[in-house]
């Protein structure tokens, strides 16, 4: 088996696609006591998957995974791609032979399994995968837990057009969340991840960002991105809205699993973009 020491090697002409998928997913403890929150189903998938497959479907397939909690059920998920999603034939004896029968869409992804550590914060994990950045000038960056018919392609002609270092998709939320302070042109002027306030637009996820980011992210391991990085970020007038009124809904309760389930069952999810 090959070793790769060289990150650039495998170097695509669009830019890579960061996915945070370390936490631990407590509030939804009935599904991960047993596996990470990415790898929670959604369909006969994980939601991690159908993340995936939206940014594919911008064109985007060089992944790299920040793994944390239960990560090696991940490098287990993807080292098993072909036999999970493929019919396969078997010859067995002293010189064993496999023969995938089944061709998949995925064929030209490229995924970096990253171990960031069992109890690092995002911030910290960011901070980790840098070497698998190399020096691409910007990368994309979500968490594994929420799904939305998001137009990456948008969001990244948004961020370039703008010039600021950190991009992120405001969305409109279940009233549990918090509130993002911006004015009529998206410039945020103010942060607050999830306070006690119902209305208005919050952080959906789905970023673009520049790789000066990881000048905010020094020491960073007991850091939320969401938190420090960012609200420095707003203050310095770096970091902008791309607003999206389509479908967006994140994963972080058993109900909202199966709200997820329900809409993929009947065929109505509308993050299916491919």
């Amino acid at each position: 088996m090959s070793r790769c020491y060289v990150v650039a090697s495998f170097r695509t002409k669009f830019m890579k696609v960061v996915i945070l998928c370390g936490g631990k997913g407590t509030r939804l403890r009935e599904e991960t006591e047993y596996r990470p929150k990415p790898m929670v189903p959604v369909g006969n998938r994980p939601i991690l998957w159908h993340i995936m497959k939206t940014y594919a479907a911008h064109g985007f397939k060089d992944f790299v995974l920040c793994l944390g909690y239960k990560g090696e059920m991940i490098k287990d998920y993807f080292r098993n791609y072909l036999w999970m999603t493929s019919n396969v034939t078997l010859k067995l004896g002293q010189t064993p032979d496999v023969c995938f029968h089944n061709h998949h869409d995925e064929e030209d992804w490229t995924v970096t399994l990253a171990d960031t550590g069992e109890d690092t914060l995002t911030a910290g994990r960011i901070n980790r995968i840098k070497p698998f950045i190399g020096d691409d000038k910007e990368f994309l960056l979500t968490y594994g837990d929420g799904v939305g018919n998001i137009d990456i392609k948008a969001s990244v002609d948004f961020h370039h057009k703008h010039g600021k270092k950190m991009t992120l998709t405001a969305v409109r939320p279940p009233g549990r969340f918090g509130e993002l302070g911006m004015d009529n042109n998206g410039l945020i002027r103010e942060f607050n991840e999830k306070p006690q306030v119902s209305e208005g637009s919050i952080n959906g996820g789905y970023f673009v960002v520049s790789s000066q980011i990881f000048n905010y992210l020094q020491n960073s391991d007991n850091v939320m991105l969401e938190t420090e990085p960012m609200r420095r970020l707003a203050g310095e007038g770096e970091l902008m809205a791309f607003p999206h009124r389509g479908f967006w809904q994140p994963m972080d309760t058993y109900a909202e699993q199966m709200l997820l389930n329900k809409m993929w069952a009947e065929g109505k999810a509308p993050w299916k973009i491919w």
